[in-house]
This record gives C-alpha cells, structure tokens and sequence, in this order.
C-alpha cells in the first residue's frame, strides 16, 4: 500500500465530516445532533481556511451526504489494442486517463465501466476481469473532499470507433513506455504498470490495496 499524500488537514476534515455523517444518522437527541452538526461545521471551516472554497458551501455539500459514511468508488477502463492503452485527455486538467469515472447507484460495476468507456471514447467495450482494486487517495494528488476506491477493469473492444466527449477533448492509443502526461487522480503510472503485468501474465492474480 502507498503512504498517504493527503496533507493532514484534509486527512482531518474527511474523518470530522465522515463520523459526524455517522454521528447524525444514529443520534436520537437533539444534543448528539447540535453536538455532530458542530463537528462538520469545523470540517467544513477547515477546507475552507486552506483552498478557495466557501465554508458556506462546502457545509451545504457535507450535509447533503446521507446515511453511514462509506468511500465513493471510481471505476476505469484498460482498454488496450496491438499492445497501446486507449487514453481520453480529460477537459478538466488537460491531461490523459483512461476512461472511466464515479459509479452511478443502481448499475453493477462491469456496466458502470462499459457505459462510461463509451460515453467519454466512443468505443463499446466487454469487461474481462479486474486488474486491481486500490485506495483511490493514494498516488498522484487526489485534493477530493470524500475518500475513494478505483476498480481498474481489464476490457476488450468489441465495436464503435474514437470519438471525443463532452469530459473529454481527445482520445487516442499510446505505447506503456511513451505516456502523455496522466491526471494523476484518475490514472496512476502505479495502475498502468498493473495493466502492462496483467497483459504479460493472464493468470495474474488482482491487484489490491
């Protein structure tokens, strides 16, 4: 497992907001609910005193979640053809990843990652396995306010053809040893190593954090 690059006060923030998540969805008095609400008001004046965002709304975001406090799962497609890894160069940074993104409730996780492999390259895809299943805030520098897991699929083309997307400007197939640069968040040069391992080795067991 890679050691943490979260700075600590975002470490702190995340476990105030997500005990007090928790805090509020079992209290039964009015007390443990001034109490909890307290709690994520301070986390949410923590993210604010060190980046540019409203304590105001990152206090609305952090009520809006609900329920048990549980990481969000991101999910990405290893799509690769004559020995090149398909890649989309994302709007948001400019840089490239594989296509994938957060999973949606009510879609099992092979579907998740086929739509979002068509809706951001244009290619239809079939899931093949799982390369690996990783702590999402390790590796590159993920400033996200909620903890997260990757699943990184193994996938196969089985039609369609390149087409950019409203999240992505470009989309092409690059050599493992020739990357453009990765948005680190999204697709790790830690993750692409597993896919190249996987591809060397089909008995390769999942990788796991």
């Amino acid at each position: 497992m890679m050691k943490s690059e979260l700075p600590r006060w975002l470490e702190w923030a995340r476990e105030i907001q997500a005990l007090s998540q928790t805090g509020l969805t079992y209290s039964e008095t009015e007390y443990n609910i001034q109490r909890y609400r307290r709690l994520i008001e301070i986390a949410a004046e923590i993210v604010g005193s060190h980046t540019g965002l409203e304590s105001q709304s990152v206090l609305e975001d952090f009520l809006a979640q609900r329920g048990y406090a549980t990481p969000k799962v991101d999910v990405r497609g290893a799509v690769v053809r004559d020995g090149r890894i398909l890649l989309v160069q994302e709007r948001a940074d400019g840089r490239w990843a594989m296509p994938g993104g957060w999973a949606d409730v009510g879609d099992v996780p092979s579907e998740m990652v086929a739509r979002e492999v068509r809706e951001e390259s244009g290619f239809e895809v079939k899931p093949r396995k799982v390369i690996g299943v990783y702590d999402a805030n390790r590796g590159g520098r993920p400033l996200e306010l909620y903890h997260a897991y990757k699943i990184v699929f193994l996938c196969e083309i089985v039609g369609g053809e390149a087409s950019a997307s409203d999240e992505t400007l470009a989309v092409d197939f690059f050599r493992f040893d020739d990357l453009p640069p990765l948005s680190a968040e999204r697709t790790h040069e830690r993750h692409l190593a597993e896919v190249l391992a996987h591809l060397e080795d089909e008995r390769r067991p999942a990788a796991f954090d």
